[in-house]
């Protein structure tokens, strides 16, 4: 039975009411499974169509943050699932942000008992993998209605349009287009990232930054990318939450400092419980980095 905690969620409705912030903000509990809820009193005097539109909000962010017992990984030594026998799987690695895209998208649609995760050990691949389910032997691959189909960016739009769950991407036509070029962006962000752990600067990265705080300024119905929690921010999560501490540890170099907009983005992104149950060790994203990027003169 899972338990889901709501009071992070008050600014949704602090953002459109308003209202000043009250002193006790409400805890909402809500159990799986049950139509179980319970409201502790919350000094808030809201408009109503206000307090409906906040609720839209925040029936279309939560989810039913059911935690994953997490299987291990799949090696050269393990038998194959039963391929093709109408189960939907996931397949990914726990240490790849590529693949952490698609665990986060399927657990923020609440997808978590409808997609089964199979972690696949990218050091240790077994050869059934790319010989019966993808052939180019990546991860993260989705295996539905008997095909099986890969690309992170795809695969997040490919759940978000094709199963049940709230959605996570906007109607509104300019949020839309941006959230596409956002997108679109997201390899140029990596590479120029990347690109400033090889060198001794960090210019390069330090202009991906300004962009992201740019495009963080678009919209001020929330902190999010596109106001409230979409795919956009999905797609960013994973690296950022690796470029942020390796960029302190080795570069000395703080992402958030004289970007505000940032700082929240990452606090409000901390907070999701469906992101954080795909998040790592920060002290191991760190180390797999410097074993990737640095020489071993530098390590």
């Amino acid at each position: 039975m899972a338990a889901l905690n709501l009071s992070c969620y008050y600014h949704l409705f602090h953002s459109l009411s308003h209202s000043p912030p009250p002193r006790n903000v409400a805890s909402v509990s809500i159990l799986h499974g049950r139509n179980n809820i319970s409201l502790s009193p919350m000094p808030l005097t809201f408009h109503r169509q206000k307090l409906h539109n906040n609720l839209l909000v925040l029936a279309t962010t939560m989810s039913t943050s059911v935690r994953d017992d997490l299987p291990p990984a799949l090696d050269s030594t393990s038998e194959p699932p039963p391929v093709f026998d109408g189960t939907t799987r996931l397949y990914v690695s726990y240490t790849c942000p590529y693949a952490q895209r698609v665990w986060i998208t399927r657990n923020c649609k609440g997808l978590q008992e409808k997609i089964k995760l199979v972690p696949i050990d990218l050091h240790n691949r077994p050869d059934w993998y790319k010989e019966k389910v993808y052939p180019p032997n990546k991860v993260p691959a989705l295996e539905h209605k008997n095909e099986v189909k890969g690309e992170s960016l795809d695969l997040i739009k490919y759940i978000n349009t094709n199963f049940e769950g709230p959605s996570l991407y906007p109607d509104d036509p300019l949020k839309k287009e941006f959230g596409d070029e956002l997108l679109s962006y997201t390899d140029t962000f990596n590479k120029s990232v990347t690109t400033s752990f090889k060198g001794d600067g960090v210019d390069e990265a330090a202009a991906g930054f300004d962009y992201i705080e740019n495009a963080l300024s678009k919209f001020d119905d929330g902190p999010f990318f596109l106001g409230q929690l979409s795919l956009v921010d999905i797609a960013y999560a994973p690296f950022i939450e690796r470029f942020q501490p390796y960029l302190l540890d080795v570069k000395n170099y703080d992402i958030k400092v004289g970007r505000p907009k940032l700082a929240a983005w990452i606090e409000e992104m901390n907070k999701n419980e469906d992101f954080n149950q795909t998040r790592r060790d920060p002290k191991e994203l760190v180390e797999s980095y410097k074993k990737r990027f640095l020489s071993p003169k530098q390590g």
